[in-house]
């Protein structure tokens, strides 16, 4: 339900979470603690596996449909056990193809991060996802990327007609905030710890100005957009739903008068 501010009615009143609202940040915060620890811990991180291939994935749909929009003809797109991604295209634009990675992947987890407000939101969100996939899916080349994208569209369906699609919400809500944090770890990894000279950081830095400005600031960058984004979706969360969800699906009044 999107809620319109009244008269004598401020955005700062406007922007005071309900309850139900509240849980949610909430929830956003332990999920952020959670996949920060589990992403650093070595035996703990096995854990995020099969969600980091598919954050992975929806890193390279990115790069695909930046890849499209610019006249590319996309070849494959191959995931590997090692949370690595390629994408390989012909033509297109490198200063738009490059960075969609990050850029794709902030937009998919804000839009996912703002979906979790709301069940029916996540409903259609969840939609837009599996279409994603469905085209990851038809550019799959090996049989790692074609399995996880199945079980993920699959596990969709079946989180959206458990108890009316509540859970469904959380899930939304979990990769979310997975997809925001991706550029942050992954660009460590690359750049940091495994020094990857190959990473779309490395890449992007050479193509712009031949390297005056080193990969990790564009990474940095990359980082700060997406938690530009995240802050958005969540404002505008506060903003369009003012109901609160029960388990069953349905929304009821997050204030009652007496």
């Amino acid at each position: 339900m999107v809620a319109i501010p009244q008269n004598g009615e401020d955005l700062g009143t406007h922007l005071q979470p309900s309850p139900e609202q509240k849980r949610t940040i909430i929830f956003i915060a332990v999920y952020t603690v959670a996949i920060t620890i589990l992403w650093n811990v070595p035996v703990l991180k096995q854990i995020l596996w099969p969600f980091k291939i598919v954050t992975v994935a929806l890193h390279e749909f990115g790069h695909a449909s930046a890849g499209l929009c610019t006249g590319a003809k996309i070849q494959s797109i191959t995931l590997d056990p090692d949370e690595g991604g390629l994408t390989k295209m012909r033509g297109g634009n490198p200063y738009c193809t490059l960075p969609a990675g990050y850029i794709g992947s902030a937009f998919w987890g804000a839009l996912m991060v703002f979906a979790g407000f709301d069940v029916l939101a996540s409903k259609i969100v969840s939609v837009l996802i599996g279409l994603a996939m469905v085209a990851t899916l038809y550019w799959a080349r090996n049989w790692l990327t074609r399995g996880i994208t199945v079980l993920f569209i699959g596990l969709i369906a079946l989180l959206w007609w458990i108890n009316g699609g509540y859970y469904l919400r959380y899930f939304v809500l979990f990769m979310g905030v997975m997809s925001c944090l991706y550029s942050l770890w992954d660009i460590i990894e690359d750049l940091v710890t495994r020094k990857v000279n190959e990473s779309d950081a490395s890449k992007f830095s050479h193509l712009c100005c031949r390297g005056c400005l080193p990969p990790q600031l564009w990474g940095v960058l990359w980082f700060l957009i997406s938690l530009a984004f995240l802050g958005l979706a969540v404002v505008a969360a506060l903003l369009v739903f003012k109901e609160e969800n029960t388990g069953s699906g349905q929304t009821t009044p997050g204030t009652s008068s007496s």
